[in-house]
């Protein structure tokens, strides 16, 4: 199953083939799981709107138009568009600050804690860097650097031309080289 392309997987998961449906879901369990914890910054709700999304796009296969963009683009829309929602329905004392990335933060439990404390001490000076980017800049180069989506991808997700994205994340990428640089000259 693993070799069949993602609109194979689509279609054989529209017709309810478990093999098609284990192997898409977990083809993209993870870019679904990682829009939705980006957006709600709550792991709980992220896990609910990441099945809500398979529900979707099981249910809405059929309206899947590959001229449009891809299987992960489409999916990636369904599972941006879920939990904006959500986030909209949420009281206004549940909002976090959006330029929190708490979701960067190392795991617990790392093994060896000279790898925690210099993973946390890198989440620390990306989370500090990224807030001298622009959000529509910091928006791109999450999503490209830390989600893994193309600039295409990029792209389609923010409704924005595919120069626009390049750009958005060339710069974006650029601030943090820039900014890396300095902190290692002030060592």
């Amino acid at each position: 199953m693993w070799r069949l392309n993602d609109e194979a997987l689509l279609a054989g998961f529209a017709v309810g083939d478990a093999g098609a449906a284990e192997t898409f879901m977990a083809r993209f369990q993870s870019r679904v799981y990682g829009i939705a914890l980006a957006i709600t910054r709550d792991a709980r709700i992220a896990e609910d709107l990441a099945q809500e999304a398979f529900l979707r796009a099981w249910r809405h296969a059929e309206s899947f138009d590959p001229r449009r963009g891809s299987v992960a683009t489409w999916l990636s829309v369904i599972t941006r568009n879920l939990a904006v929602d959500a986030m909209r329905t949420r009281p206004r004392s549940e909002f976090l600050d959006p330029n929190e990335l708490e979701w960067l933060s190392p795991p617990a439990g790392e093994a060896d804690p000279a790898d925690a404390t210099v993973r946390a001490s890198e989440v620390d000076w990306l989370r500090r860097a990224l807030d001298d980017v622009p959000d529509e800049q910091r928006r791109a180069v999450v999503l490209a650097g830390i989600l893994g989506f193309t600039a295409q991808d990029v792209a389609e997700y923010e409704h924005i031309p595919l120069g626009t994205a390049k750009s958005r994340i060339r710069l974006a990428m650029d601030k943090l080289r820039h900014a890396r640089a300095d902190a290692e000259a002030a060592r």
